[in-house]
């Protein structure tokens, strides 16, 4: 992975280093059960090539945008490099939303390179979204120690998806914003 230079920058003393910003609204994903991506064109890498990574190096990616939901309706939420799973939320039970603001924040942290069987990531997050009933948030977490298949040997391509259990024409998400940060 190359250095970024950041010495005139007004956020150098921020501890961060922006890797990848979404510059459009990602396509819904909607009416399908699906895995599709919740990622849109931008500017900068989601990509890093094999041998880029070091241990202790640590991401953050920070997305959010608008959802509707049936109730009771399933939504899997995946963080993944290529089709490697690196945490998902598993099927989330849905309350009734129309219209919600949501947002997925993940940092993940190298404790090992290598080979699958010998690299190691750390992914921790978690996605929260408004219910329309009282409007509170509905909180769930992705975490996950990938210690088996994980490969730093070969480039790895971050992608986070959105998946339906059921097809409907009311559930929809779509993602507004999409950052992708190197903290250390």
């Amino acid at each position: 992975m190359s250095k970024i230079k950041v010495e005139n920058s007004p956020y150098s003393g921020l501890g961060r280093i922006g890797l990848y910003a979404q510059t459009a609204a990602g396509a819904a994903v909607v009416n399908t059960t699906t895995e599709t991506t919740l990622i849109n064109g931008g500017v900068g890498t989601l990509t890093v090539p094999g041998g880029g990574f070091r241990v202790g190096d640590s991401f953050t990616a920070v997305l959010g945008g608008t959802l509707s939901a049936n109730n009771n309706e399933g939504l899997t939420i995946r963080i993944k490099s290529g089709s490697t799973i690196l945490a998902s939320t598993g099927t989330v039970t849905m309350s009734g939303a129309t219209n919600r603001k949501w947002v997925l924040q993940v940092t993940f942290v190298i404790r090992a390179i290598g080979a699958a069987g010998t690299a190691a990531i750390y992914t921790s997050g978690f996605f929260e979204y408004l219910k329309n009933a009282s409007s509170n948030l509905e909180f769930f977490n992705a975490t996950s120690l990938n210690n088996t298949t994980f490969d730093t040997t070969s480039a790895n391509t971050l992608n986070i998806t959105a998946q339906w259990a059921v097809a409907s024409p009311t559930n929809s998400i779509t993602t507004q914003n999409f950052n992708l940060y190197k903290i250390y």
